[in-house]
């Protein structure tokens, strides 16, 4: 099934939860000199107009991105990741005093590769893929239409001392929590010093479970896990309340500089947002 195309939901909460925590474990890999490779395995479009027919249709940027841009000079007050954030989001922007575009991962993780770091971006939806090859990204950036999951288990060892790897796929099929934590498994065997990040959305019917799960009784136990609930779920009702993150092998300080962004976003996320952080232990 290739049915499900972000450009629907590109900057919603979600994105600048898993955006944000990307920007932190990035900026702080990339304060070492030695080499990374950047795995990318459900890379989308790369960067999406705001006024493009299927973002405009369901304009959940509103209780997303928009709330920050509109605040941006004063949540820029202090410095911080939050702040780095903003001020990398006015460069994605053709008018950097308007937001007229949401960049996505591949924008995220190619802005500041370097001559050393190498980046590979996979995306399976023929569609998103040829809007993907459109894309301008910076630095050497390989886009590979394909399957993520099997692509990080080919490529694996990487070449380089380091490697950042993030899973952020659209579980639009139930069995996917179950397969992402099956690679995540497998690849962890062969790279056991990767900084992975894996993106989750949380649902009424709980069906994250099944990864967490998947990585306790495969031998996981000890990850870094954030979640940002934008509403409670109401009784009967379907779709996406709030959004997680695991990190593995998480850099030192992640839980502390991304605690004080969130305690700054989630308050213009509206009266039921609330964020929480912690090392998960299988349980």
């Amino acid at each position: 099934m290739l049915s499900y195309q972000h450009a629907y939901h590109a900057g919603n909460f979600a994105d600048v939860h898993k955006h944000l925590t990307l920007h932190a474990v990035a900026d702080h890999l990339l304060r070492k000199k030695s080499a990374i490779t950047f795995i990318d395995t459900h890379a989308g479009r790369g960067r999406y107009p705001l006024a493009a027919e299927e973002t405009a249709r369901l304009r959940e940027y509103r209780q997303g991105v928009a709330p920050l841009w509109t605040r941006r000079a004063g949540l820029m007050e202090g410095g911080g990741v939050l702040a780095e954030w903003l001020a990398a989001l006015a460069q994605a922007q053709p008018d950097a005093e308007r937001l007229t575009h949401y960049p996505g991962s591949p924008w995220w993780l190619s802005r500041r590769l370097r001559a050393q770091d190498r980046l590979l971006l996979f995306e399976l939806h023929p569609g998103e893929h040829d809007h993907l090859t459109d894309q301008r990204l910076s630095g050497e950036a390989r886009r590979i239409h394909g399957d993520g999951l099997q692509g990080l288990l080919s490529r694996l060892p990487v070449p380089t001392p380091r490697l950042c790897v993030l899973v952020d796929p659209s579980y639009e099929r139930k069995a996917e929590y179950a397969e992402v934590a099956e690679t995540l498994l497998a690849a962890m065997r062969k790279a056991r010093h990767a900084v992975v990040l894996v993106w989750y959305p949380l649902l009424p019917e709980g069906r994250h479970r099944a990864l967490l799960e998947g990585l306790r009784d495969g031998g996981l136990r000890k990850v870094w896990r954030a979640e940002l609930d934008h509403h409670a779920p109401a009784d009967g009702k379907r779709g996406m309340h709030g959004s997680g993150m695991l990190v593995i092998n998480p850099p030192w300080g992640l839980d502390e500089r991304l605690g004080e962004a969130m305690a700054r976003v989630v308050p213009l996320l509206g009266r039921e947002a609330n964020y929480r952080s912690g090392w998960w232990v299988g349980e």
